[in-house]
């Protein structure tokens, strides 16, 4: 009970687990948060790169069921393994486009998408079995921090090598970095029982029932900081020239939000140990909805750094308390695996929504004009986070 961090693996398993995890989030993050800038300079207009997101997204979500059933049957730990595996591919992909073609695109969405889908699974799994609930606000700010730190540095460090060597260069060191992600996790045998199967019979729908909307703005959310903000920064602040000084400045902005995210991943993690986690849910998403509404009327890369400050500790808030909602649901469920499962689907499609209302709105109004309602829009929708009815924030 001193130690209270996980319920069947060992402390060198943790250790294994976070060192795939910061690996992977750093491959990720150091291509991710360029994509859509580098699609742009390609010379994609807003809606084709809304419609290569709204594929993705829909696709993830199609696919979310089969990775699910792959991580029930050979072990969480076994499912990171593999989604480490299916990344590189797309990554490799991706940085041969310009050069042989956007059918390319279509191996980045399946296995980008199949990578994520699976590993959103797979960590879920493993990182659920908590095993005290009185600290499992304390451990999921730990892991969070943990993220942060790596997510906050990936886009600078991505931004500045795509200044100096090109974003192609990044792609492949991200592709060598996913390898390198898939390392730690061969040390050691799996420790979830491999060989289940999903089971729909008799599932507590209930559970899932309440949540369904505010999972789907859950992915709205995710759609609208990620890759909509990133691409309104690059064009209509940064300024999107044939160099690629665009990187460096676009990571150096997402960078700045490391110091929020240390600092409130802390206090609230404190605040869900305290039984807070409903107020916290609340008023964060609220706050983060605030953040959203100012985009449009955000002008500097001064002021868009201090949204971002904003924007990550109310995403922190939310996400963090939302996630513990989530973990007890999947122990109450009694189907951790097709629980997790059925959650990414909802996700994905939400996303998928909102990718699909940003192209109609670029077939009314120019892409600035679409770009700055769509925040708009998005703002009352990651409203409806607040909604979320988790049981455990009922007692």
């Amino acid at each position: 009970m001193r130690r209270h961090f996980w319920r069947h693996a060992s402390f060198s398993e943790i250790a294994e687990l976070y060192a795939s995890r910061v690996l992977r989030m750093l491959a990720m993050h150091i291509a991710a948060s360029f994509m859509s800038i580098y699609l742009y300079q390609q010379g994609y207009p807003v809606w084709m790169i809304a419609a290569f997101w709204a594929v993705f997204y829909f696709f993830k979500a199609i696919i979310a069921v089969p990775m699910a059933t792959i991580a029930a049957w050979f072990g969480p730990k076994h499912g990171i393994l593999i989604s480490n595996l299916l990344f590189i591919p797309s990554m490799i992909a991706f940085a041969l486009a310009p050069d042989y073609g956007s059918w390319l695109l279509i191996l980045v969405v399946i296995f980008q998408g199949a990578s994520g889908a699976l590993y959103s699974i797979s960590y879920g799994i493993d990182f659920s079995k908590v095993k005290s609930v009185e600290h499992a606000g304390k451990e999921i700010a730990f892991m969070n921090m943990v993220e942060k730190v790596t997510t906050g540095l990936s886009p600078l460090i991505g931004g500045i090598i795509a200044y100096l060597v090109g974003p192609q260069v990044v792609l492949i060191i991200a592709a060598f970095l996913f390898t390198l992600a898939a390392l730690p996790l061969l040390r050691t045998a799996e420790q979830v029982p491999p060989r289940q199967k999903l089971d729909f019979k008799g599932f507590p729908w209930h559970l899932v029932r309440p949540n369904v909307i505010p999972q789907m703005a859950y992915g709205v959310d995710v759609f609208t900081s990620g890759t909509v903000w990133s691409l309104f920064t690059a064009i209509f602040i940064i300024g999107i020239a044939a160099n690629n000084e665009v990187y460096a400045a676009n990571g150096a902005l997402l960078s700045v939000v490391i110091f929020a995210a240390l600092g409130s991943s802390y206090a609230y993690g404190k605040l869900i140990d305290r039984n807070r986690g409903r107020e916290l849910l609340k008023y964060a998403a609220i706050a983060n909805a605030m953040t959203h509404f100012l985009r449009p009327v955000t002008g500097s890369p001064l002021a868009v750094a201090g949204l971002n400050v904003a924007n990550e500790a109310a995403t922190t808030g939310y996400s963090m308390s939302y996630t513990r909602g989530i973990f007890d649901n999947a122990d109450l469920s009694g189907r951790r695996t097709t629980y997790l499962g059925i959650v990414e689907i909802l996700s994905n499609l939400g996303a998928t929504i909102a990718a699909a209302g940003l192209i109609v709105l670029t077939m009314f109004m120019s892409e600035q004009k679409a770009l700055e309602s769509f925040f708009y829009i998005a703002a009352f929708v990651v409203l409806l986070i607040a909604t979320a009815k988790f049981p455990l924030y009922r007692k």
